[in-house]
């Protein structure tokens, strides 16, 4: 498609849009009187108008039922969170078996290395990429210590090249066969927080089975954001946390996904509660542990029902899309705003680059060689809300479900107006 950094022409692509209509499913902040052009769906979602009814729904069963709502609400809260399972299974390319919702991310990692990392003389390796997030970073770290080896020779880390900005595959998959024989596992963020690229999650856990070791994503910044298919690839277990594109709400609670090949299994190794054990014997307190004959297995605790009501809401609404319609419309807009983007760098007095390589999803992290804080302030004052990591990047997440390319166009003129603010000031 030939675009064009004209308001018309923006306006022609929503009219055409057939996702349209979700924007008015949630609540855009207002600012100035105006509908902010969002673009940090990729740190926190934006809330669902209906996510307030399903709360209020468990706060009504609380009210009249009290205790009893566990069982005889209209939605029973003990097995509140089986129904977010299908959904999530849906978007993760799992049977949903595999997949249960539970605590928070970097808890789930944790009680997963329980399961998935279990180092040997010979196999003590934990290969991830350089400059996971933080508290990846420090989970590993962490790990590696508590099983008594030292990070710095127990933990690869695979680096870009010198001078560029993005991961190559064949240095991943070179990587993870130079280690293989001390390889116990890779795990790594299926989308970098960073520099928001996409992964090569099929070949890199393909390479990693075929040395023997185990592999697990992290996929805070994949789910709702790229297409997946965690089963057919062959995954061992992932993560993610639930309020960036699945807008469950700040904080709110994590998933897991777990190889069926691991389940209904008694011999497999992990940490255990209560809320795991066979659901039709939770209540009879029996002394041994009988696990569920899926990923609730892993669960130790019971639901925070009114964490997961707004999680519900949302997920109730990525049921109703048809996921090619959810890829095509995010591959159109973030081409377009990269078009936007590059049209504005072209004129301005200094560098602007786009960090983010085309294997990406619905983010575009971009580099202001001068001013960038200032142009940052600008658009934060004029409604363009973005995020910005040092140093002098921002990243930009154009979200399928509610951002319009009416949105785009208005960032490119408020970049326009920042920047000639910038070096006039």
């Amino acid at each position: 498609m030939n675009f064009s950094n004209q308001l018309d022409f923006a306006l022609e692509l929503d009219a055409s849009d057939p996702l349209k209509s979700y924007r008015d499913l949630f609540h855009i902040p207002i600012q100035n009187g105006a509908e902010v052009a969002y673009f940090t769906g990729n740190s926190l979602g934006l809330q669902p108008k209906s996510a307030r009814a399903y709360v209020e729904r468990v706060m009504k069963d609380w009210e009249t039922m009290a205790v009893e709502g566990h069982f005889y609400s209209k939605e029973p809260w003990w097995e509140y969170h089986e129904k977010l399972a299908a959904p999530l299974a849906s978007l993760v390319g799992a049977k949903t078996p595999e997949v249960s919702v539970m605590n928070t991310l970097t808890v789930n990692l944790h009680f997963l290395m329980v399961s998935f990392y279990r180092p040997s003389p010979k196999r003590f390796k934990i290969l991830c990429e350089e400059k996971a997030f933080p508290s990846d970073q420090y989970m590993l770290q962490s790990q590696v210590k508590f099983h008594g080896y030292d990070p710095d020779t127990a933990i690869v880390t695979v680096k870009k090249r010198p001078g560029e900005n993005a991961w190559r595959e064949e240095d991943l998959l070179e990587a993870i066969a130079l280690h293989g024989d001390s390889l116990a596992l890779v795990l790594m963020g299926g989308v970098n927080y960073y520099n928001g690229q996409v992964f090569p999650m099929k070949s890199i856990t393909a390479k990693a089975k075929e040395q023997g070791a185990f592999v697990g994503w992290d996929l805070a910044h994949a789910v709702g954001n790229v297409p997946l298919q965690l089963h057919d690839w062959g995954v061992d277990f992932a993560s993610w946390c639930s309020y960036k594109y699945l807008n469950s709400g700040p904080g709110n609670a994590a998933a897991i996904y777990i190889n069926e090949q691991y389940l209904n299994r008694t011999d497999f190794p992990r940490f255990e509660g209560w809320w795991g054990t066979e659901k039709g014997l939770r209540f009879k307190m029996e002394p041994n542990f009988t696990p569920m004959d899926n990923a609730d297995a892993w669960q130790v605790s019971n639901a925070a029902i009114l964490a997961m009501a707004p999680f519900l809401a949302s997920l109730d609404i990525f049921k109703t899309v048809p996921q090619e319609d959810l890829w095509s419309k995010q591959s159109r807009l973030v081409s377009y705003m990269s078009f936007v983007i590059e049209s504005v760098a072209a004129t301005a007095p200094f560098d602007i680059l786009i960090l983010t390589p085309e294997y990406r999803g619905s983010q575009l992290s971009v580099y202001f060689h001068e001013h960038g804080r200032a142009i940052f302030d600008y658009l934060m004052s004029q409604g363009v809300v973005t995020d910005w990591r040092e140093p002098n990047v921002m990243r930009f997440a154009p979200v399928p479900l509610y951002n319009s390319f009416k949105d785009i166009y208005t960032l490119g003129e408020r970049l326009k107006e920042g920047i000639s603010k910038a070096i006039l000031a």
